[in-house]
């Protein structure tokens, strides 16, 4: 008779995975802060497009080190790059240009949004049918988002749409990416793939960026080049090395429902660094959001 118990091996490779993504979460979380005070200093589509684009040859230098290919196989280049625009090209612009209206909270709160995206787009793209039950779940979470978003009045609300929109835009755009990206995958090394993701969907941000904006490095603060280095190292470096690295020891359930701790990351580091409000509006959207969302991630 074999012992059925878990062995410490597969034990050490949980908490590796448990350990891994939390820190995915901690540093993406922070980010929005970040992101937040850097827009006082820079422009968004510079500041975001250059980070991403300095994170990627960073990413491929680590590829290269652990001995992944970067050749890219012909027959991909055309869904790599489509799915390079939908998943970074609009996240990286949209979230940039979103946080000109929004708290960082905020911001971080309305993109919990994404998996209730992906959802609805699976849908008819992988024929992955809605259960009631999820569907009953997807509307709690939308009853959050209304919150937010509805929470200070209507005037406010207006003069808010424009961020608003951006964010929607950009997690609905993210959520069409990676139901594509499962109806066709990408048979590349991780680090490898996610390299070239960074670098084509960053390039097009980058040239918008020096185009309509004109950024002017004299105008960085030491504060400034700290939030800088932090968005190239650690959120577009680090944090997706983790998160490769923590995909490879955990379900995709569990990552999924883990990485709703990056909101309440982001808008307990903005109430603490920004003195963004943290009432009961934010935290009752923020519960009943991820609530909604873990449930239907779990149903």
């Amino acid at each position: 008779m074999t012992d059925s118990r878990p062995s410490s091996a597969t034990t050490g490779l949980s908490s590796a995975g448990i350990a891994l993504l939390v820190a995915t979460a901690v540093g993406w979380g922070i980010n929005f802060p970040v992101m937040k005070h850097l827009l006082t200093e820079w422009p968004p589509l510079s500041s975001r497009g250059l980070s991403a684009a300095v994170g990627a040859l960073a990413l491929a230098v680590i590829a290269l080190a652990i001995r992944q290919r970067l050749s890219v196989p012909r027959h991909l280049w055309l869904r790599l790059l489509l799915v390079s625009l939908l998943t970074i090209t609009s996240w990286v612009a949209c979230m940039g240009l979103a946080l000109l209206w929004l708290n960082a909270g905020e911001a971080a709160i309305l993109s919990v949004s994404l998996p209730l995206w992906a959802s609805l787009l699976a849908w008819p793209i992988l024929g992955e049918r809605l259960t009631v039950l999820r569907l009953f779940w997807l509307a709690v979470a939308m009853v959050g988002i209304a919150v937010l978003i509805g929470g200070n009045g209507i005037d406010a609300s207006l003069h808010k749409w424009p961020g608003i929109a951006f964010v929607l835009l950009g997690t609905v755009c993210v959520a069409l990416g990676t139901v594509l990206t499962k109806h066709f995958p990408l048979a590349m090394a991780p680090v490898s793939l996610a390299a070239w993701q960074l670098w084509l969907g960053s390039v097009p941000v980058v040239i918008a960026g020096l185009v309509l904006e004109r950024p002017d490095v004299a105008a960085l603060s030491a504060v400034g080049w700290a939030s800088l280095v932090y968005m190239t190292l650690i959120q577009f470096c680090l944090c997706y090395m983790c998160w490769f690295a923590a995909l490879e020891r955990l379900p995709a359930a569990t990552a999924s429902i883990g990485s709703l701790i990056v909101p309440v990351v982001a808008v307990l580091a903005a109430a603490f660094t920004l003195h963004e409000p943290l009432g009961l509006r934010e935290i009752g959207a923020l519960v009943i959001t991820l609530g909604g969302v873990a449930m239907a991630l779990r149903s």
